[in-house]
């Protein structure tokens, strides 16, 4: 990514990641249609509403993956073969570590958490089965996204595309086994994904166990590297808090959405699973966007990084207005295949519409914050997305929403997700003008340690 077209690069990179994460995306979806119409409402709300939970306890490890890919593109540009060494081996202990902690978390913490949340009743064990299950086997989870974490910082995004067009059809195949053929209901849907991801980590290891490059793995060199950890977690922690702190968030407005009862949070969830796919699409971008820019930062090739906000916030703009905007215009289409009720469809129409129809400004937000991230400063777009995008919209739950009568509907609690992601990009864009000005501007960038 240090040579040629921007756009080209970014394309090149984004587009298998983008239908890489789409794939996957459909594969999870197809988790929610199979239960919603074939075990039921209550099992389709179950599923649906553990997404902003699972995603709240794993995003600390995957923004260490995130500091992954930062860490090793800037050694990968800077030609530095001794610490990419380091660092492919320091990702992969780190890996099976927060597999670990999160097994422990997640089955030994379901039940309290999502009794915090107010789940419905109806829904309550259902839930708790199915994260009992799924945290079971998320320490595979956790070693591909490291390890395809480390093929994403040498601009490789096409194997783990492929890894994941495969466990994805596993995971529907076993889907329909487990739960239309042997009545499995939630706990099916759960392990059907478990064992995909245990075919997608073993593949994502074989693969780096065969490189013949600086990013080989060999198991017998399998050791944490200090200096490295540092900087994976100085660049990761603040990426993954951000997130965890978005997940609580979401968590909150979950709870908010459980409030309005079963219906509601079946539309809200099915209706959440089909705006996955834009947001997927412009995450994939902004991923491009952090490797661009960890290469260029490594390579001393500052001039690339100046012209890198504009050309992507072009892109982004585009394809969220596109995707967002077709997908609010077959929206009913779109929610019949997760359910024939027809009230939770409308439920789920209300969602995509207050969130869709600007999903843009998702985008262009996660891009300046992958930007920042990619010249190695994690911890300013972390501050700016708790307060910008986190606490108004905990804000408004706490004050308006709640106190006021006429804004107690679904409507006025969504439209808190545009209006943070306005506020939180802007201050995204000054913030990255300031820091290009003071650190890159006449001068030769290198990897720090």
């Amino acid at each position: 990514m240090t040579e040629g077209s921007i756009v080209a690069k970014l394309i090149a990179f984004s587009v298998p990641l983008i239908i890489s994460s789409i794939l996957q995306l459909l594969f999870n979806a197809a988790d929610v249609v199979v239960v919603g119409r074939f075990a039921g409402d209550n099992s389709l709300a179950a599923v649906g509403s553990t997404a902003s939970l699972i995603h709240m306890l794993v995003n600390l490890f995957t923004g260490l993956a995130t500091g992954t890919t930062v860490v090793a593109a800037n050694y990968f540009g800077a030609r530095d073969k001794e610490k990419l060494h380091d660092t492919v081996h320091t990702s992969m202990v780190v890996s099976l570590w927060s597999g670990v902690i999160l097994t422990v978390v997640g089955i030994f913490g379901a039940k309290r958490i999502l009794l915090l949340m107010g789940s419905p009743e109806e829904v309550l064990p259902l839930a708790q089965l199915y994260l009992k299950v799924y945290f079971a086997g998320i320490t595979a989870s956790m070693i591909y996204n490291f390890g395809s974490a480390l093929l994403r910082a040498k601009g490789d995004t096409q194997r783990p595309l492929i890894i994941l067009l495969v466990a994805g059809v596993i995971n529907v195949i076993l889907n329909l086994i487990f739960v239309i053929s042997l009545k499995m209901d939630v706990a099916g849907v759960a392990l059907a994904t478990v064992i995909s991801q245990c075919f997608a980590a073993a593949v994502v290891v074989i693969i780096l166990l065969h490189e013949q490059d600086d990013f080989h793995l060999n198991i017998a060199e399998l050791k944490i590297n200090g200096t490295i950890l540092s900087r994976i977690v100085r660049i990761g922690v603040p990426a993954g808090v951000q997130g965890i702190l978005f997940s609580f968030s979401n968590v909150i407005i979950q709870s908010s959405v459980n409030s309005f009862g079963a219906i509601v949070v079946a539309g809200n969830s099915a209706g959440s699973n089909i705006e996955g796919f834009v947001w997927t699409s412009m995450n994939g971008l902004s991923q491009g966007v952090m490797t661009f820019a960890g290469q260029n930062l490594g390579a001393g090739k500052t001039e690339r990084i100046r012209k890198l906000p504009l050309i992507s916030q072009l892109m982004v703009i585009v394809e969220g207005l596109v995707l967002g905007n077709l997908v609010v215009l077959f929206s009913p289409v779109l929610l019949s295949l997760y359910t024939q009720n027809p009230d939770v469809i409308a439920e789920g129409v209300i969602r995509i519409r207050m969130v869709c129809t600007l999903y843009c400004l998702c985008g262009m937000m996660d891009c300046m914050a992958n930007l920042l991230r990619g010249i190695g400063h994690s911890l300013l777009p972390m501050v700016v997305t708790i307060f910008g995008a986190c606490g108004l919209r905990l804000l408004w739950i706490f004050t308006g929403f709640r106190l006021v009568e006429k804004f107690h509907n679904m409507k006025s609690l969504l439209a808190t997700y545009p209006v943070s992601w306005s506020v939180t990009w802007s201050v995204l864009v000054i913030c990255f003008v300031i820091i290009y000005h003071k650190e890159f501007k006449n001068k030769t960038a290198g990897v720090s340690e």
